[in-house]
């Protein structure tokens, strides 16, 4: 099985090349190319068309986002550019090579408002640029291959991505708690968006899983699946947990004091849901794949940080 997967240089990318499953050929894409890697520009529609053609992939992991969620409100173009026309193009060069799509996607499709875990069959409703443009991209998946049944295109929403590489919330967490608990600062952390945390090891193994089972029993698997790490928790609450793992791997010498804050007190460009926590219960039947507790697959990332 040939496998075409972009982002391979991104922190979701890396962990995907690292669990590459046996009988699979994998051509590993990114923006700019480098060692393993094809370069492939996600902005550029043309490109990816050519892509598909040129290599005739049975699947296109579609891993490679625009994910700089309040620079996107400043860079609309660009952003729909890689998050919608690109799995676009992907769908429209795989409908006639007759390959299929992982598209990943993400919680911000959902305006977070209801409170309670949002099932994948639920409408979407994003607040910001970076929600609406993978909303685009999810539909044109829906209408050029899911609609066609057969497995053809299958969306995989996640949240909260974070890996013991590249840039994110733990990595970020890990400096800021290592700088003011040296100058005896507090750290500063909104308390009042709740969602759940998902380490790339997690959902890199989800993501095989879904090739895997749609390879061998095409149709069986819904269109539209959500997968993150169980559990619940605020920006807060994984803060905490990151400094209380952090010196217990040996990664900080002591950690920061966490204060938290709300959503008003950290005005940022755009606005993000409240609560935006995906209900996976239907996918972990569907990938046979048990449910593993945020905070379990933290300590491993952090563990993996700290070379344990």
């Amino acid at each position: 099985m040939k496998v075409l997967l972009t982002g391979a240089a991104g922190q979701l990318g890396q962990a995907l090349r690292q669990k590459v499953p046996a009988g699979v050929e994998l051509i590993a894409t990114s923006r700019s190319g480098g060692e393993g890697q094809l370069a492939l520009d996600l902005a550029d529609a043309e490109a990816c068309r050519a892509a598909v053609h040129q290599h005739r992939p049975d699947w296109v992991l579609n891993a490679g986002a625009y994910t700089a969620v309040d620079k996107a409100e400043s860079e609309p173009e660009l952003a729909y550019a890689v998050n919608a026309e690109a799995p676009r193009a992907f769908a429209e060069a795989l409908r006639e090579t007759g390959g299929r799509l992982l598209q990943v996607s993400t919680d911000f499709v959902f305006n977070g408002a209801q409170g309670h875990p949002y099932r994948p069959d639920q409408p979407r409703d994003p607040l910001g640029v970076y929600g609406a443009s993978k909303a685009v991209g999810e539909e044109a998946v829906e209408q050029l291959l899911a609609s066609a049944g057969d497995g053809l295109g299958v969306i995989l929403r996640t949240s909260w991505v974070y890996g013991p590489v590249g840039r994110n919330f733990c990595g970020t967490m890990l400096r800021l708690h290592a700088q003011r608990a040296a100058l005896g600062q507090p750290l500063a952390v909104v308390a009042d968006q709740v969602g759940c945390p998902t380490s790339t090891i997690t959902l890199a193994a989800a993501c095989w899983r879904a090739i895997e089972r749609v390879s061998a029993h095409s149709g069986e698997l819904a269109p539209l699946l959500h997968w993150c790490d169980a559990g619940a928790a605020s920006w807060y609450d994984f803060a905490v947990a990151i400094g209380e793992l952090g010196v217990e791997r040996g990664v900080l010498e002591r950690s920061a004091l966490v204060q938290p804050i709300t959503t008003a007190e950290y005005p940022t460009p755009a606005q993000r849901p409240s609560y935006s926590l995906l209900d996976c219960t239907a996918t972990r039947v569907a990938l046979d794949l048990p449910p593993r507790h945020w905070r379990a697959a933290l300590q491993e990332v952090i563990s993996r940080i700290a070379g344990v």
